[in-house]
């Protein structure tokens, strides 16, 4: 991106992006972009600085979302890169974690719809918290804590607890989670997600639509990452020029 010396108004920069003039103003005034100037009018006026500014937000905002997106460009405007990218950074983190998240799911859900199929005769009898705990090898006080935690809401009769078939469904995909690394949380996520689809079989059909979801974002992110490079790359191209101007212009010579 080669430095210029072009002027342009709010509308001139929203246009290309779909936005409006308003939008650009709104951006400026939350930190995303640079301050603009103002004419002796007091109409603003923005520059190259501003619009490569523009472009990166709007892409970062398309990848990463507006608050983290608000995040990087504050951190790259105030000339803190670590913790711009600080922020890119966590981001692939979760994105890489939810895609482990889906090869787990898909993993799982291929299990279940067998377990269910196998079981098609007729339905399980419900269970109670040790036979469950034997069957997946934890102690009751496990399944307690998965309890507490959200993941499972079995029924309870006067004297303990009682797991229905759909209940070990859940159960057996937790630990399957838990085996994992996954933690407590992030499994009644998914657990929740289970429910969301309808059980096992609606889920396993809705996961390439999950996977599909997770490789756009994935691209998004790429095109966020390299729309940011590009202005990183004419902030210091600025500043090397400004730099220059500064050595070579008049009275910056000792004299003669």
């Amino acid at each position: 991106m080669k430095p210029q010396t072009a002027v342009y108004r709010p509308v001139d920069l929203a246009r290309p992006h779909g936005l409006s003039a308003q939008a650009v103003r709104n951006y400026e005034a939350a930190g995303a972009i640079p301050p603009a100037t103002r004419t002796a009018s007091g109409y603003r006026s923005y520059t190259d600085d501003h619009a490569g500014a523009l472009t990166a937000y709007v892409a970062l905002v398309r990848g990463y979302g507006s608050q983290p997106a608000g995040e990087i460009m504050k951190s790259v405007l105030r000339d803190d890169l670590p913790s711009a990218l600080a922020v890119v950074d966590a981001a692939h983190v979760l994105l890489h974690r939810d895609r482990e998240t889906l090869d787990q799911v898909a993993a799982a859900a291929v299990v279940l719809a067998s377990e269910s199929t196998s079981s098609a005769s007729g339905p399980d009898p419900s269970v109670s918290v040790g036979v469950l705990a034997r069957r997946l090898g934890v102690t009751p006080a496990t399944l307690r804590k998965w309890e507490r935690a959200g993941i499972l809401a079995p029924a309870r009769s006067r004297t303990a607890r009682v797991y229905s078939p759909e209940d070990v469904r859940d159960a057996e995909l937790a630990h399957l989670l838990r085996r994992g690394g996954y933690l407590l949380h992030h499994i009644a996520a998914v657990i929740k997600q289970v429910h969301a689809a309808g059980g096992a079989g609606p889920l396993a059909a809705s996961i390439e639509q999950w996977r599909e979801r997770i490789t756009a974002r994935g691209r998004a992110m790429l095109t966020g990452s390299a729309r940011l490079a590009d202005y990183l790359s004419y902030r210091e191209l600025t500043r090397d020029d400004a730099a220059a101007s500064a050595t070579d212009s008049p009275g910056q010579h000792p004299a003669g």
